[in-house]
């Protein structure tokens, strides 16, 4: 444990950290814009949850980073850089994602529920499984993406661009659906 804080104060004072460990870390409410975290491991267990909530990651490079499992409740994350971020049951209700960089993310079985994705690239990301009832994605790419049994009810997709998207299963009741692009609502699957 000591370690771990001690790696925890370290990064908090540089705000670098590439592939290092800082799973399970508490780093709740923390100023971390800009902070560069790629490939770093920022996971956690059920029972112990790396807790990032509410913490200001504005322009972070979190680039291949293990997020899985982290919560990541009321995290701003605006235009932060998260290609290819594992972010598996990852918790980031009422996240602020507006303009991120999620191209290529695992985003399998994550709480999305009232995040904030407009504009967000979400390009073949894996959405599998994911819940994103009453998320914002107005303008947002979906292209590619696995959206297979994800949860959009109550979503704002309007102009979001789903080419080549595999939506099977997926929920958009009440899902506000405008000038969506490579997507016909009346055609499910």
């Amino acid at each position: 444990m000591g370690r771990q804080r001690e790696r925890s104060k370290r990064f908090l004072k540089t705000g670098v950290c590439q592939q290092c460990d800082l799973s399970k870390a508490n780093l709740q409410n923390a100023d971390l814009r800009g902070a560069d975290l790629r490939r770093a491991n920022l996971s956690g267990a059920k029972l112990r949850k790396a807790d990032l909530s509410g913490a200001v990651l504005s322009g972070a490079e979190l680039s291949g980073a293990n997020l899985s499992g982290a919560d990541l409740t009321k995290a701003v994350l605006w235009r932060a850089t998260l290609g290819d971020a594992n972010l598996k049951d990852a918790t980031l209700e009422r996240a602020n994602l507006t303009e991120a960089n999620l191209v290529g993310a695992n985003l399998r079985q994550a709480d999305l529920t009232s995040a904030k994705l407009g504009g967000a690239d979400l390009t073949g990301a894996d959405l599998n499984g994911a819940n994103l009832l009453g998320a914002q994605l107005p303008g947002a790419a979906l292209g590619d993406a696995d959206l297979r049994a994800a949860n959009f009810r109550r979503a704002n997709l309007i102009g979001a661009n789903l080419t080549g998207a595999n939506h099977r299963g997926t929920s958009f009741w009440q899902a506000e659906l405008d000038d969506i692009k490579g997507f016909d609502p009346l055609q499910f699957d």
